[in-house]
């Protein structure tokens, strides 16, 4: 179980979260959760003043205004004294550093025991690493006959016609002062005279953004702290979003030529809503987007006059979500207005703009997720997940045609090279398993057909074995279950399983390549991932149908997933483990609760062992609670044991594991290898002690 998640740009608004800005690079984006709750919204108003004046006035939801302050007030709150506050902060703060001070003591004491283990793994891990990143390459950005790039934090500038091997470094990141940074994103003005870079740590979930003017010789023309998405909306006229407490509700426009100067032009005042700029592909409008987790708003700048007030496209409307494209004066418009809930295309008039004049382009079949959705000069492409299945639906705006190609079996992720032109008459995309690193592959508008991209050569998985499973839950629907095994590997019901769960917040199970799943197919493991309710694999309902009161589908789902994979012969309880991240925590720890015999207790009757891994700054999930929850899962435990202990139980290991750095959303390949090498050890030698249970001491560490 992790206290971590990670999550991806467009994909956000077609899960129906808060959308982030596209293309948000390799490392993904944040998310804003947003909990609601029945307590009534504060109050909130918009102080303007004037000289020495002030005076106060409401304003709706997603108002356009000049630069003003705000101030939120709820009456009725009973405020404790200013000593009472004090005292209790003091207490909680001392339970807190005492609680960790227990912990690190604990893992301190217990880590030796996986330290060589650890570096076996490590060293494996980093050898299939260096054997399969041979083929990957950041993205590349085209304007004309120029292409940008960036490689170990350096931005190069190639010649199309010329090749990458004579590409020239613009600049480092390590030029700018952020040695210890990466590049997240980057935006490059239509003249190319400006780029916006944002730098972010792994301690961190804010990111600097950084204007650079270039030229022969780039230099710094601005440093913009705590920013989320930025969009050029004119060749030097910048839009971005301010980023406080995971939190997105500002947007700003800064120019850099002639009157340079900063104003604010939006403010959401819905702390539900989390603010995000987006450009149409065209370039014809900058759009600013509000989302909450069902409900969008968009405004339209329009790009050849940035400078006046952005317009609205459709006013929110609870349940409604869409997001925006263009072509040739028409609004293209993914959203879920309509029967069923789910993604479709419509379009409608730029003039006339309104949900009452959106028209039907295109409906997606029941059951089927929208993965990504880009638009083309005269076409747009779907990518689509049915069943567990992955297509590529190509709408065809001039001869009104639908294409659907289906995608190899072995495919469970797709990413779209970014910054794909407009006008382009192909389009790059990368497909990846778990166990199969990426390939690349092309479609062609003109010839009509996909095609799979000559790369440079890497070894070739042909061992591994795809099966995909439908398991029938309580209610009878069907849950799908994705399994990779070697196919060499003899009586499975023997081979150890690692099983993924998330099944929250409509997002997919991350089935995209890592090395450690490749190593743990080679070394006789089972993998599967079990596509629960309340995540988004097939479809908005999907996700309705396992969040809130309905969230104990969930926990169904994946007891029906796992006892289908021992039915047919895919492992056995004491050989089984399951594997969460962040949300999917609460899957995992009400199985363990629920139905422990499904796991590997199975065989000694008492609650599965459990590794946690916590960051000391995350913001998303604070240590504290953290802390006391493995204390109490530990006491339980333990509890459990001395109750039964004439039956000779076995006492689980509870171990947390605090890191001092790092942040609830993806680190670095080098942090990441370290903490997996714990994980996959962790897990090595809990199944050593199944098969050797003599070598295990039954003191609870």
């Amino acid at each position: 179980m992790k206290a971590r998640m990670c999550c991806a740009g467009l994909r956000n608004l077609l899960q129906g979260l808060s959308f982030s800005a596209k293309y948000y690079s390799k490392h993904n984006s944040p998310q804003t959760v947003c909990l609601f709750s029945k307590i009534a919204p504060k109050k909130c108003h918009i102080l303007g003043c004037s000289k020495s004046t002030c005076t106060h006035r409401t304003a709706p939801p997603g108002s356009i205004l000049p630069c003003r302050f705000f101030s939120c007030k709820q009456e009725g709150t009973k405020v404790l004294s200013k000593r009472k506050q004090n005292t209790s902060m003091v207490t909680s703060e001392l339970l807190h550093k005492s609680l960790l001070k227990s912990e690190q003591k604990n893992w301190n004491n217990i880590s030796p025991r996986y330290k060589a283990m650890t570096k076996r793994i490590r060293e494996k891990l980093e050898e299939l690493h260096n054997m399969y990143t041979l083929n990957s390459r950041s993205p590349r950005i085209r304007f004309g006959e120029n292409v940008y790039f960036e490689e170990n934090g350096c931005i190069f500038l190639a010649k199309a016609d010329d090749g990458e091997g004579n590409a020239k470094i613009l600049f480092s990141i390590e030029d700018l002062g952020f040695s210890d940074a990466f590049i997240q994103r980057i935006r490059i003005s239509a003249d190319q005279r400006y780029m916006a870079i944002s730098l972010k740590s792994e301690n961190s979930e804010e990111a600097t953004c950084i204007i650079m003017k270039l030229g022969n010789l780039p230099v710094v023309e601005k440093v913009i702290p705590s920013v989320f998405s930025f969009e050029w909306a004119a060749n030097d006229v910048l839009y971005y979003t301010a980023q406080k407490n995971l939190k997105c509700q500002n947007v700003f426009m800064t120019t850099f030529t002639y009157q340079k100067l900063t104003k604010l032009v939006y403010t959401e005042q819905d702390a539900r809503f989390f603010v995000d700029l987006y450009c149409t592909k065209d370039r014809r409008f900058l759009t600013i987007n509000s989302n909450s987790k069902t409900t969008s708003e968009v405004w339209l700048v329009d790009c050849r006059h940035p400078f006046e007030s952005p317009a609205l496209v459709q006013a929110r409307t609870t349940g409604l979500m869409y997001h925006v494209e263009h072509r040739k004066d028409q609004l293209y418009i993914l959203t879920t207005y309509g029967e069923p809930a789910e993604y479709k295309l419509m379009k409608a008039p730029v003039a006339s703009r309104g949900k009452e004049n959106w028209q039907l382009v295109y409906a997606l079949e029941r059951k089927t997720k929208l993965v990504d959705f880009e638009m083309f000069s005269d076409d747009c492409i779907m990518f689509l997940k049915n069943a567990g299945h992955l297509y590529l639906n190509v709408i065809s705006f001039v001869s009104h045609s639908v294409q659907s190609i289906k995608l190899p079996t072995w495919a469970c992720e797709f990413e779209l090279e970014s910054h794909p032109e407009h006008t382009t008459s192909t389009c790059y995309f990368q497909l990846s398993s778990p166990v199969h690193p990426p390939k690349r592959f092309a479609y062609s508008f003109k010839e009509n057909n996909l095609i799979e991209q000559a790369v440079q050569e890497v070894p070739i998985i042909t061992n591994c074995h795809t099966t995909r499973l439908l398991a029938k839950s309580k209610d009878e629907t069907l849950v799908p279950i994705t399994v990779f095994h070697n196919k060499n590997s003899k009586e499975l019901h023997r081979r150890p399983l690692l099983v993924h769960v998330y099944g929250a917040y409509g997002i997919d199970l991350n089935m995209s390549f890592k090395e450690e799943k490749l190593m743990l197919i080679e070394e006789g493991w089972i993998l599967a991932y079990c596509h629960v309710r309340g995540g988004g694999e097939q479809g908005l309902s999907w996700h309705r149908d396992g969040c809130q009161h309905n969230k104990l589908k969930g926990l169904h789902d994946l007891r029906a997933c796992i006892r289908l994979l021992h039915q047919e012969g895919f492992s056995q309880p004491k050989h089984t483990a399951l594997a969460a991240a962040s949300a999917g925590g609460v899957l995992a720890g009400a199985l363990c609760n629920a139905d422990p015999a499904l796991l590997r207790a199975v065989v000694l009757q008492c609650y599965p062992s459990v590794f946690i891994t916590a960051y000391e700054n995350d913001e998303r999930v604070p240590l504290t609670g953290i802390l006391q929850y493995v204390q109490k899962l530990r006491k339980a435990a333990l509890d459990h044991a001395s109750r039964t202990s004439k039956k000779g139980n076995w006492i689980p290991n509870i171990i947390l594991d605090v890191q001092a750095n790092g942040s609830h959303c993806d680190s670095s390949w080098e942090h990441s290898l370290n903490e997996v090498a714990r994980h996959l050890a962790f897990l090595n030698r809990e199944f050593e002690e199944v098969c050797h249970p003599q070598h295990h001491s039954k003191s609870c560490k």
